[in-house]
This record gives C-alpha cells, structure tokens and sequence, in this order.
C-alpha cells in the first residue's frame, strides 16, 4: 500500500508541475522550449521523499491529519521557501487580502513581517490600536496573550493577533535598546484606514501624508491638495510624508506620481515572463502640480512607497529627506488557485525610471536626517538693545519694546521637539522658496 501511494502522488505531483507548462505554451513557444526541456530532469528522487513524508505524517502522526490540510501545508511551505512576500491565500488571507486594499479590516493595525521565527512589525498604522499603545518600527513580537510565536507561521500568529472589536489582547514586545520583554495590553479594533489626510503646518506650507496605497489613494490625494491650495494663503511649499508606509497597490502609487510629473516613466518591472515586463508612463492629461515639494521616507516607506519616492527622485522633482527606506522592490501576483483560495507569487521587480533596483537597496534619501529629539537649552535672561537705560529709539517716532520669545504651541519650535524630520523639511521648503523669489519680493516680505 505504501508503495502505490507513493507511485500516485508522484503521478499527481508531475502532473500538477505539467499543468503550467501546458498553459504557457498557449503564450510563448520559447519559454515551452526551455521548460519541456527542464521537464526530463525533475528531481525523482525528490518527489518520492515528498511521498514518503506524506505517507509517513499520514500514519505515524500522534494526531490524524487529513490529506487536503497536508497538502494545503505542503503548498504553503513551497511557497514560503521562495521569499518573504510569497504565500499561499486560503479563504480567510484572500479576504484580508481585499480589505487591506480597500481600507477597512479587523483588528490592531499593524503591518507585521516574519524574522528569525518571530513577528517583526513593519510599521504600526496610523490612528489605530497598536499606534496608540505605542508599538514601533522594528519591535519583535514574541508573545501574543502569554502564547509564543516561535514554530507559528506568519497567517497563525496574525490570526491570533484578530478577533471581534473591543476583545482585549496582550503583546509580548522585544524591542532594541530594551534589555527585557515588556508586555502591551490593546483592545482590538475596526481598522478604517484613511490613507490620505492633510494639514498646514505654517501659512503656505501644507503637509500630506500618505499612510498606504489603496484603490482610492489617487483620488483622495488630489482632493487633499486641492483643498490646501483652496486655502487663505497661496501654496509655497508641501511635505509628502511616507513614512512607515509600508505599500500597497502599484496602481495607486502610480497615480500619486501622475499629479506631480506632466510625462516619461515613473516605474518599469521585469521578470522572467513576457508579461511581467511592464513600464508606467506619466499621463498628461491634466497639468502636473509644480508645488516645491520634499518627501520623507524611513526604513518603514516600502514597496508602492518606495516608488513614489525614487520616480520623485529620479525626474528631481521633490527633494528626499530622512533614512533609507525598506527595499521591499518585488512585485506579487494574486493566482487564484479556486473560488476560495490562492497563492501569491512574486513574479517580477521593480525599478525606478533611472534604471535603479529597489530590491534589498531602498532609496537612499538626498538629505539624511536622523529621527532624533530636539530639546531647546535652557535660557537664561536676555538682554537686548531695548532693555539698555538711554537706549536710541527708532528713528521713526515708535517707542522700543522687549520682545518676548516664548514657543508658542504648535509652532515650528513645537514641530521641531516632536518631528525634527519635519522640521527640516518645512526648513528647506522656505529656503527653496526664498532661493526662487526674486530678492524684491523677498525685502518687500520682510518689510511688511
């Protein structure tokens, strides 16, 4: 019995690795060529393991497993052997799938990858539970409600991680810089991720930030900028921040490169079938935004975010400042295998216009800086010119008064203790908009 077995799943097994073959001779006869070639050299001996191990778990497991969750395994761990971003959808990971793209989803909001067995957080979102709790870039979970994740896979421990909106859970966080273990208690949560929002940091300096690329980004960016150029002051300056972005749709990010450029390429992939070549033009069907512009990135801004800011880069359309982003470059097809399930495979690699390979290089930012706090010196008494007895006035008949220079809350001296990124961004947009003006308006400015 053992034997035939064996004998049927490797006939299974070979036919299931002679079914692609025969849908991509449909499309290309070289490629049938080459791999009807590689077909006389599969590795039997391979597959009889694989159906000795099969036949060994089936009956000398210490609990019985039915065949469909064996081979459901057996394709996951094919698929998780590839890469980090490959991975088998069965119905429950297909749904989440769709609702990450769409922006809505249950549970604490965070973006998680596996390392060394443990869950490491990718970025936590913002606005949600594990934002709120604190819960940072780079923390290894190690723990959820006293369970260990090591020997979970990345879809168990995330399924640990849902549950109904207002159920409590606790993380056990190992977090660099920390000798210990700490414990985090959250309440899951409804995740309604609006990927865009906006805010004016200064009169004529906006800001935009872009938390992940869904179906609706493009359109909601354009929305945010008209409302900010709609405002009191004229639009000198804008912050694009994507940092901890961790990515999304390549759709998207397209279209928020699209408002900024007028043409030529904003991203190309390729990959080892004809159709995973593609190149994404600039459309000029509308004039291009030419707000001066600087975009922050962090090892958090990933995939989708990382082309925005290279194809930005690379047509020196906005100035990058912060760290070296994720170099998460691979682009992830969605092949359903049934109406329920499916696997997503990386199929090609994403390059910037210039030609460079975001794979495990990131874009390197034009500017720096160094997530750091700012804390201002102590002051003591100032003593200036008003302040001297018999002091010359002004020469226009108005009394000299002491100036007071207290941080005024929410000011650039409240940006620069909480988000010195930012601060340096907002610094060099007024520089970018001082160094463009002519020195007329510049001195009339002043004067009033």
């Amino acid at each position: 019995m053992p034997n035939m077995l064996r004998l049927t799943l490797t006939a299974i097994t070979v036919a299931l690795l002679a079914a692609p073959i025969s849908s991509m001779a449909e499309e290309d006869d070289v490629a049938t060529q080459e791999v009807t070639a590689a077909q006389g050299q599969l590795p039997l001996q391979a597959l009889r393991n694989f159906a000795d191990v099969f036949n060994q778990i089936r009956l000398s497991y210490v609990e019985e497993v039915d065949d469909k969750t064996l081979l459901e395994n057996a394709i996951r761990g094919m698929l998780s052997g590839l890469d980090p971003h490959s991975d088998y959808l069965d119905a429950s990971s297909f749904e989440d799938l769709q609702n990450h793209t769409t922006g809505e989803f249950g549970g604490l909001g965070i973006e998680v990858g596996m390392e060394n067995g443990f869950i490491k957080v990718v970025t936590p979102i913002d606005d949600t539970p594990a934002e709120r709790a604190g819960i940072q870039t780079g923390d290894l979970i190690i723990q959820i409600d006293n369970k260990p994740i090591k020997g979970l896979n990345l879809q168990e421990a995330v399924t640990l991680m849902r549950g109904p909106a207002g159920s409590k859970i606790v993380l056990t966080i190992l977090r660099s810089g920390i000798s210990a273990p700490f414990e985090i208690p959250l309440k899951r949560d409804v995740i309604t991720v609006a990927s865009v929002r906006s805010e004016v940091l200064e009169p004529g300096y906006g800001y935009i930030r872009i938390s992940q690329f869904q179906s609706r980004t493009g359109q909601d960016l354009k929305k945010e900028l008209n409302k900010l150029k709609a405002g009191r002051d004229e639009l000198r300056g804008l912050v694009l921040d994507l940092r901890n972005n961790p990515g999304g749709l390549l759709q998207a990010s397209v279209q928020v490169v699209n408002e900024f450029i007028n043409d030529g390429l904003i991203v190309y992939t390729e990959g080892r079938l004809p159709n995973a070549y593609s190149r994404f033009m600039a459309s000029a069907k509308s004039p291009a935004d030419a707000t001066p512009m600087v975009v922050l990135i962090n090892g958090g801004s990933a995939s989708a975010s990382e082309i925005v800011a290279g194809a930005l880069q690379d047509h020196r359309r906005a100035v990058i400042i912060g760290t070296r982003s994720f170099g998460k470059g691979s682009v992830q097809t969605v092949l359903p295998l049934s109406e329920e399930s499916a696997i997503k495979l990386t199929t090609a690699r994403y390059f910037t216009p210039s030609g460079r390979s975001i794979q495990a290089q990131g874009i390197e930012p034009d500017i720096i800086v160094e997530r750091a706090r700012i804390e201002a010196l102590a002051a003591g008494i100032e003593i200036t010119e008003a302040d001297l007895a018999g002091h010359l006035g002004r020469g226009d008949g108005k009394e000299s008064t002491s100036v007071s220079r207290k941080a005024e809350k929410g000011g650039r001296e409240d940006i620069a203790g909480g988000d010195n990124q930012l601060y340096e961004a907002l610094n060099l947009l007024k520089g970018m908009y001082i160094m463009s003006t002519p020195k007329t308006a510049i001195i009339e400015t002043a004067i009033q």
